[in-house]
């Protein structure tokens, strides 16, 4: 059976486990509490069928499983954020990516965040990220004969891969592996958009060889100068999912490109800043699928629905066997993360 077919199946089987042995996850006393409030204190997806609600900015899913913290060639960043759950799809991609990608001398992958484990609005950081169906990816590969510790993984700087005060990227640290493995990720049929630094897309263009059609996925956007964003189309048995626009035919490398160097994109906006969209969303402004998401029963158990690690195999009706993570969830931590345009 495939990891696809696995992650499905136990997703599903998950409908059956906990039942009377879960509570049900009780909402707040408010009448309509902020959501990211709400979605931030899960702490366990929703064991029901994998199914997404809503868009990237505004919405939530149920049915999540959790990347394991350690893979044979992967390592989950930032432990304490507890933001390793996605859709079965989006946690499929995320290991056949670490495993594909070293054919191309990536020698594996550090994960930064995906999603919380039902999704909806953060407490901190992203505005998207909220349907399981986005993954950030660190532009530093795994170290090698080494595992970072929880400590490590909680204070590793990120690593720009542009000059100082610049928009271009430092030879220095860029390599071919880092075109392979954003080609190979966009090589993937369910990618839809693979967001990067304009610097880094500018790279691209001026240096892919042979077969350029895979950087029309290639969106150039603010921040992703230390890791690239990875996101996947609106999944089968998702009719709830809002998908979006399609990525431009075109390569990208043109006057829409261009912009990203001229003063505007930079230009410090003006007056007072607007509350960020996560800071102020009520729960009501979520599509009224992820009330029931959030009243869901959990699963048995965090191992239960965590893939890969190659810690005690966990059973579970009708899947077959999976391997499952000893790792749990540790509070929250401030952690810096991109930013879009600057304000005074």
């Amino acid at each position: 059976m495939t990891l696809k077919a696995t992650l499905r199946g136990i997703a599903l089987a998950l409908g059956l486990v906990g039942g009377a042995a879960a509570a049900l996850v009780p909402l707040p006393a408010q009448a309509d509490p902020l959501a990211k409030e709400v979605f931030g204190a899960q702490r366990l997806p929703a064991a029901a069928k994998p199914a997404v609600h809503g868009f990237y900015s505004k919405g939530c899913f149920a049915g999540g499983m959790a990347i394991a913290a350690d893979g044979p060639n992967w390592q989950a960043m930032r432990l304490s954020r507890n933001r390793r759950w996605g859709h079965p799809d989006m946690i499929a991609l995320i290991e056949r990516l670490s495993r594909e990608a070293a054919k191309d001398g990536w020698p594996g992958l550090l994960i930064g965040d995906v999603s919380q484990p039902r999704g909806g609005p953060m407490l901190s950081g992203h505005a998207s990220h909220q349907l399981g169906l986005d993954a950030d990816i660190w532009f530093v590969p795994m170290p090698t004969g080494k595992r970072l510790t929880e400590a490590e993984r909680e204070r590793m700087e990120f690593v720009s891969m542009l000059k100082t005060n610049s928009l271009y990227v430092d030879d220095r640290k860029w390599t071919p592996a880092h075109a392979a493995v954003l080609k190979r990720a966009a090589s993937y049929g369910n990618v839809e958009r693979i967001l990067v630094h304009p610097g880094i897309k500018k790279k691209l263009c001026d240096t892919v060889t042979g077969d350029r059609s895979w950087l029309r996925k290639v969106r150039p956007f603010w921040g992703h100068d230390s890791h690239f964003h990875v996101r996947i189309g609106c999944p089968a048995g998702s009719p709830g999912c809002r998908g979006q626009e399609p990525a431009p035919k075109s390569e990208g490398c043109d006057a829409s490109l261009a912009w990203w160097f001229t003063e505007e994109p930079w230009r410090t906006s003006k007056g007072p800043a607007e509350p960020r969209a996560r800071d102020v969303m009520r729960l009501s402004a979520l599509p009224a699928a992820c009330q029931a998401v959030l009243s869901a029963p959990a699963p048995a158990s965090e191992a239960a629905v965590t893939i890969g690690g190659g810690a005690p195999v966990i059973a579970t009706a009708g899947a077959a066997p999976v391997a499952a993570s000893a790792y749990a969830p540790t509070p929250e931590s401030a952690i810096p993360l991109p930013f879009s345009r600057p304000r005074d």
